[in-house]
């Protein structure tokens, strides 16, 4: 068995020396290996005809120098390491093998046996979060390993500590400037064309945890078609990883070091910009999709104009579905609302969006994350200078806070939201602020629940805002009757299903437990917590 790892800086120089060391191996004097690549692959199939032999080849970059190197005594195998353009070698009948990255166990094990087991088993809880911040990465385990046998009095923990700093991981991830983790990746990253190369660098700035070719080609300014390429080529090279439902992200260390080549080599202004690009493309989506799950809700945001450059992805026949969009993408959603939030230029960008992504949270109660997603976009607001904007959000983180079991805080956000109402002196909005603070209410104080739904019901008639004026009826009705006043809560009740149906609004009117009649004030009760 030989192993040639191909570092040289020439195309053919890799091959070249691999073939030097394979014979070397084999016994045969420096004096005697001929100079030129073709003689020493010649020599080395004379001389290994006859033998089984295993070469293992790592960093290759060209599949042609793997190629060459193929033994053809029988039974012989050759397998190579590296990061794409290895689809050729299945005409020379080549197995292609993705390799993945190590499980916990495994990596512990790695861990153990390069700096000793005695170090891991004396501190169990800091190599195993030294293993989940290689994140599984062969070559990070041996250049951590390393640094512990370097270094004696380097601890567990204190190399865990020093690698959980993200800015600094992949430089705690050395051992001099050619034995390093970046290093591995440099290799790789320069055999890049221009644009996959830019591709790669812009990436490492997305603050989402996957990203699909549409962002990708937002963030990069490609068209699809040159977009494709580039991910086809990063995927290739394995410094991308493509998801069964054909997104992308980054290992996390290659993300890293992605965003390391972008803060090189990229200007002081493409940070932000990028960031505003992905921004501007999340809302419209997040908003295409709000419009395509619940017209009729109440937005602040004024969003035409942007939308109206946009095509609708949910509007075609095999469209995903929307809440399937917005579930499958939230995550990313929300990191992109946390790094626009730090931007001042994106203050209004930031509170458009966490108010068109709270449709989400209607059918999946992530409530950390909808709690989150609303505190950011109440203070983006508030910096933005929107009141209504600010009392619509305060109002909505009412509700994540409530079922947290945090109603003390959600007091506070309501009677922020009024005040902020208040000075917006939009009717709609003060009326729906009254009709959070009704439920609130609810809970503990049936009289001033009603109270509220009056007022919320009032404004929003005398805004001639019809469905809003019947919902608040509806929970005004639903007030009276944990009030003990079943009759007149009827009597409400009935008039807010007619309302509802004389406008066709088959979600509150059937739909809420209404099936073609009025509900009794038991059905009203059991129906509350849906509304709009």
């Amino acid at each position: 068995m030989d192993f040639a790892p191909l570092r040289g800086e020439a195309a053919g120089a890799d091959a070249s020396e691999a073939a030097r060391r394979c014979l070397r191996s084999l016994g045969v004097d420096d004096t005697y290996i001929p100079g030129s690549f073709a003689d020493r692959v010649r020599l080395l199939r004379s001389l290994t005809a006859d033998r089984r032999l295993l070469i293992f080849l790592d960093n290759v970059s060209d599949p042609g120098q793997a190629a060459a190197l193929i033994p053809k005594g029988k039974g012989s195998f050759l397998v190579v390491a590296g990061g794409s353009g290895f689809g050729e070698l299945a005409l020379d009948g080549a197995r292609l093998m993705a390799v993945e990255p190590l499980d916990r166990d495994s990596a512990l094990e790695l861990l153990a046996d390069r700096c000793g087991a005695e170090k891991v088993a004396a501190d169990p809880a800091s190599a195993e979060r030294m293993v989940e911040l290689c994140a599984g990465l062969p070559v990070a385990l041996h250049v951590v390993a390393g640094r512990l046998v370097a270094r004696p009095r380097l601890t567990l923990a204190a190399l865990a500590a020093e690698l959980a700093a993200e800015p600094r991981r992949l430089a705690a991830m050395s051992l001099g400037k050619e034995r390093s983790v970046a290093a591995a990746f440099d290799l790789v990253y320069r055999e890049l064309a221009p644009e996959p190369a830019r591709l790669y660098r812009l990436m490492g700035w997305h603050p989402g945890v996957t990203f699909d070719a549409g962002v990708a080609a937002v963030a990069a300014g490609l068209d699809p078609r040159r977009t494709a390429e580039a991910l086809e080529a990063l995927t290739g090279a394995s410094l991308l990883e493509e998801t069964p439902d054909g997104r992308f992200r980054f290992h996390d260390l290659v993300r890293l070091h992605a965003g390391d080549r972008a803060t090189e080599e990229e200007g002081p202004a493409e940070r932000p910009a990028l960031l505003r690009r992905v921004t501007l493309h999340y809302l419209a989506l997040t908003a295409l999709a709000d419009r395509a799950i619940r017209l009729d809700r109440l937005r602040i945001a004024d969003l035409d104009q942007l939308l109206a450059t946009v095509p609708d992805p949910f509007a075609t026949p095999d469209a995903p579905r929307p809440v399937d969009w917005l579930e499958a993408e939230h995550r990313n959603i929300l990191g992109v609302l946390r790094a626009a939030a730090r931007v001042e230029t994106l203050q209004t960008e930031v509170w458009q969006l966490a108010e068109a992504f709270t449709v989400l949270f209607l059918h999946h109660r992530h409530l950390g994350d909808w709690r989150e997603s609303l505190e950011l976009g109440a203070a983006a607001a508030a910096e933005a200078l929107v009141p209504a904007a600010e009392a619509r959000l305060r109002s909505l983180l009412s509700r994540p806070l409530m079922d947290l079991g945090e109603y003390d805080a959600a007091r506070r956000e309501l009677d922020t939201a009024q005040a902020c109402a208040e000075v917006s002196g939009d009717l709609v909005v003060r009326a729906s602020v009254q009709e959070f603070s009704g439920r609130h209410w609810d809970r503990t104080d049936p009289v001033r629940a009603m109270e509220a739904y009056r007022s919320a019901l009032d404004l929003n008639t005398a805004a001639d805002e019809g469905r809003g004026a019947a919902i608040a009826a509806y929970f005004l009705g639903c007030a009276q009757d944990a009030a003990g006043t079943p009759r007149e809560a009827l009597d409400t009740l009935r008039g807010a299903h007619d309302q509802l149906l004389a406008r066709k609004d088959l979600r509150m009117a059937p739909g809420s437990g209404w099936p073609s009649a009025p509900p009794t004030t038991t059905s009203a009760r059991r129906t509350r917590r849906y509304g709009p």
